[in-house]
């Protein structure tokens, strides 16, 4: 995304202010993140928010586990319409989507029902979005791989 403008960071994970560790990871993130690039703090409806990003500007939805976090009282019906609506919405936009979505499936089963509902929403959201991705990659230890060149998908 180094080479692309303009763009638009859409943050999904809350606010937190009384939580002074996460103010602190968020004051390091924006150190990093290049000042010309457009921030936009999206609500619990990412669909209806990234109806605001311009549409000549690149996005990076950083990460869908915020997303995901913010839903995890709904039922599982209105789990499924937010799913369809943000699924919706991405392929209606027509500029450069970068979408960072957290792999939890690989750590240890969760020991609570909500953390179970949160790893389990997220990974089907995953790979609902990379059957309609134009490409998918992993990013572990500083490396990418395409999972589209390597891999095969499993039904």
């Amino acid at each position: 995304m180094k080479d692309i403008t303009p763009v638009t960071y859409v943050a999904t994970a809350p606010g937190r202010p009384q939580d002074a560790s996460w103010q602190e990871r968020l004051r390091l993130h924006r150190l990093r993140r290049p000042d010309h690039w457009a921030l936009l703090e999206a609500g619990p409806d990412l669909p209806q928010d990234l109806k605001r990003v311009p549409g000549n500007h690149a996005v990076l939805i950083d990460a869908l586990g915020g997303y995901v976090a913010q839903h995890l009282d709904s039922e599982s019906n209105i789990w499924d319409r937010q799913t369809e609506r943000l699924l919706s919405q991405l392929s209606t936009m027509g500029q450069t989507c970068v979408l960072v979505i957290e792999e939890t499936g690989w750590g240890v089963v969760p020991p609570t029902a909500i953390g179970g509902l949160f790893r389990d929403r997220l990974g089907a959201l995953a790979q609902r979005l990379d059957r309609q991705a134009v490409a998918s990659w992993l990013v572990v230890q500083g490396r990418a791989l395409d999972l589209h060149a390597l891999g095969v998908p499993v039904p």
